[in-house]
């Protein structure tokens, strides 16, 4: 059936019209954002098809533009709709103040488990561990993660910061550090004591989970 021959009352956009957003299901708010299905399926059955994938969010182009009605304009859809989904929901956390691992990775795990390529990510906080800002330092291929002193402290020093924390994401889904993450971590924390800025941690996060170097054991 489609969608224009669904009663008023059924349709999204004028469900969204007459009730608010959060009455309209998750299908109904992302057939809002597609507008129009394809010749066998209308933009609301489509909408429950991409949805019932469990791994909707981690979705990149090329496998996008692959599902069954989805061409290279409704994948640039998706993609920017997501992106905004993890903006916003991810608090901005300057100014926070960090006490133990938990209080980065229940921030971060969200930004970084889904990536397809190994990302490294520096936090840099003042004298009372609280957080100046966060930068991506930087980004390397499938399984094999860039990170260098010379970029990490780069940013610390520029920053003014007191000590920083490491992040990097597996994209294997294994949080265990091999034997190149455990010599950079120490290679890293050398350094920040010849500079007088202390590393804190280094994380792993793979999916939901990650490694402490601070505990020295996957979480």
């Amino acid at each position: 059936m489609k969608l224009k021959e669904l009663a008023l009352e059924h349709r999204p956009r004028e469900r969204l019209q007459r009730q608010g957003s959060g009455a309209l299901s998750t299908a109904e708010l992302l057939a809002i954002i597609l507008r129009s299905g394809s010749k066998t399926e209308n933009v609301l059955d489509l909408s429950q098809r991409l949805l019932a994938n469990p791994d909707f969010l981690k979705l990149s182009y090329p496998q996008l533009i692959q599902a069954k009605g989805i061409g290279p304009a409704k994948a640039c859809q998706i993609l920017a709709f997501v992106e905004l989904i993890k903006r916003f929901i991810i608090p901005k956390m300057e100014g926070t103040i960090v006490k133990c691992a938990e209080d980065i990775t229940g921030i971060y795990v969200p930004k970084l488990s889904s990536l397809e390529k190994e990302q490294c990510m520096v936090i840099y906080l003042d004298t009372k561990n609280k957080i100046i800002k966060d930068e991506i330092v930087s980004i390397g291929i499938l399984n094999a993660s860039l990170i260098h002193p010379r970029e990490i402290f780069h940013g610390a020093i520029k920053n003014l910061a007191n000590s920083i924390i490491v992040l990097h994401n597996h994209p294997s889904g294994d949080p265990t550090p091999s034997e190149e993450d455990l010599k950079v971590t120490k290679r890293l924390y050398r350094t920040g004591e010849l500079l007088g800025i202390q590393l804190l941690d280094h994380i792993i996060i793979a999916g939901s989970s990650y490694w402490s170097w601070s505990s020295a054991e996957v979480k």
